[in-house]
C-alpha cells in the first residue's frame, strides 16, 4: 500500500507545518493588502485550508481553519488589529466563512479517507486475485511432478521383475525430470520471497563469465531440441558479480525460452564487456511477445494469454529483480528477424587478469 510523505509526520509536526502554511499565505496576503480585497484574501485563505485538508490529518487542518477565521478578522477585516467587527455584513461574513472553512476540511478530509479505503479495497482484492492465481498454478505445478515421481517409484518398487532395462530407464529419466521441475518451482518461491523481504545480499566475487555461460549451457544439455548457441569470448576480463544470482537468471530466461518456441529453434547468448558494463543479449527464434505484453513480461505472476499450461509467472519477475538488485537493467523488445530478445547491461568492477593468465 502507498503512503503519503506526510502520513509518515507526527501530529504535532503537522499542526505546526499546517499553521505555518496560513501563516504565510495570510503574510503574503497582508504584503500586497493594497492589491487585494478583503474577500479575495478570505477565498485564498479557504483555498489554502481546503489543500492542506488535502494532506494533513482532520486536526490539524480544523486549527487551520480556525486560526486561518481569526487572522482574517484581525488583520483584513475593518477596525483592523481588532477581534471587533462593527459591521452587521461584515459579521455574517465572517460567521460564513468560518463555517465553510469548517465544512470545507471536514468533507475533504472526508472524501480523501474514503478514496483511500476505496483503494486499499483494491489493492487487496487485486492482491487476493494474484495470490488466487498463484495458488492455481503451483497446485498444478507442485502436483504434476510429485504425482509422476510417485508413480514412478511405485512402478519401479512394485513390477521391477516386469520391467525392461529400458522401462527402467524411462522411469528413471521421468523422476529425473519432475525432480528438476520441482526444484525449479520450489527455488523460484524462495527467490521471490527474498525479493520481497528485501532478504537479497549480493556475494560479489571475481568471475569468469564464460565459464557461468559454459556450465548453464552443460545443465540444459538435456534439451537437445533447443540448441544453445555461444562464442567464447577470450578477451573477457574478469567480473566482480554474484555468479549465483546470474546463474539464476539466465536459467530463467534460458528456461522460458524453451517452453515458448518451436522445436529445433536455437537459443543464442551473446557476452561482452564495455567500460565496466556487462552486457548479455540472450535471443531466441520463436514467436516473440505480443506488442500489448511486452510492458507486463516482468511483471509478477504475469503470463502470456494463451499460454501452454503449467507456470506460475515468476521466473521473469526474479530475472528483473534479481538485475536491479545487481543495480542493473534488463529489457525485451522483439528481434525484425523473428523471435525476443533479453538485453541485460550489469555495473561491474573489471580485472584483466585472467587475460595476463590466458597468453
Amino acid at each position: 500500500m502507498k503512503h503519503t510523505k506526510t502520513s509518515h509526520i507526527s501530529l504535532l509536526g503537522q499542526f505546526v507545518l499546517n499553521c505555518m502554511l496560513i501563516l504565510s499565505v495570510a503574510g503574503i496576503c497582508y504584503y500586497f493588502n493594497d492589491l487585494f480585497n478583503y474577500k479575495i484574501v478570505a477565498l485564498i485563505l479557504l483555498m489554502t485550508v481546503s489543500l492542506s485538508a488535502m494532506v494533513f490529518n482532520i486536526w490539524p487542518v480544523l486549527l487551520g481553519a480556525t486560526l486561518s477565521a481569526f487572522i482574517w478578522n484581525f488583520f483584513f477585516i475593518e477596525p483592523l488589529f481588532n477581534i471587533h467587527i462593527n459591521q452587521a455584513e461584515d459579521f455574517l461574513t465572517f460567521l460564513m466563512y468560518f463555517f465553510i472553512a469548517f465544512i470545507n476540511a471536514v468533507l475533504t478530509f472526508q472524501i480523501r479517507r474514503a478514496e483511500k479505503k476505496a483503494r486499499n479495497k483494491e489493492e487487496k482484492e487485486k492482491e487476493v486475485k494474484l495470490y488466487n492465481t498463484l495458488f492455481n498454478s503451483l497446485s498444478h505445478e507442485l502436483k504434476t511432478p510429485l504425482s509422476t515421481i510417485l508413480g514412478s517409484v511405485d512402478m519401479l518398487k512394485e513390477n521391477r521383475s516386469k520391467l525392461t532395462s529400458e522401462q527402467e530407464v524411462e522411469l528413471l529419466h521421468a523422476i529425473d525430470k519432475s525432480s528438476l521441475r520441482l526444484q525449479r518451482q520450489v527455488e523460484n518461491l524462495l527467490n521471490m520471497s527474498r525479493l520481497e523481504n528485501d532478504m537479497l545480499q549480493l556475494k560479489l566475487d571475481w568471475t569468469d563469465m564464460n565459464e557461468v555461460v559454459h556450465q548453464l549451457i552443460q545443465r540444459h544439455s538435456e534439451f537437445k531440441n533447443h540448441p544453445i548457441v555461444y562464442q567464447s569470448n577470450d578477451s573477457l576480463p574478469l567480473m566482480k558479480v554474484d555468479s549465483g544470482i546470474l546463474e539464476t537468471v539466465l536459467d530463467n530466461i534460458i528456461h522460458n525460452a524453451i517452453q515458448y518456441t518451436p522445436s529445433n529453434s536455437s537459443i543464442e547468448i551473446i557476452l561482452r564487456s564495455e567500460n565496466n558494463w556487462c552486457i548479455l543479449e540472450i535471443s531466441d527464434a520463436g514467436p516473440g511477445f505480443p506488442l500489448e505484453s511486452l510492458p507486463n513480461v516482468f511483471d509478477k505472476f504475469y503470463r502470456l494469454p494463451e499460454s501452454k499450461a503449467g507456470g506460475t509467472g515468476l521466473g521473469l519477475s526474479i530475472v528483473k529483480g534479481f538485475i536491479e538488485a545487481h543495480q542493473g537493467t534488463v529489457t525485451v523488445r522483439n528481434r525484425l528477424e523473428g523471435g525476443a530478445q533479453f538485453l541485460i547491461t550489469l555495473p561491474v568492477e573489471v580485472s584483466f587478469m585472467n587475460n595476463l593468465n590466458n597468453e
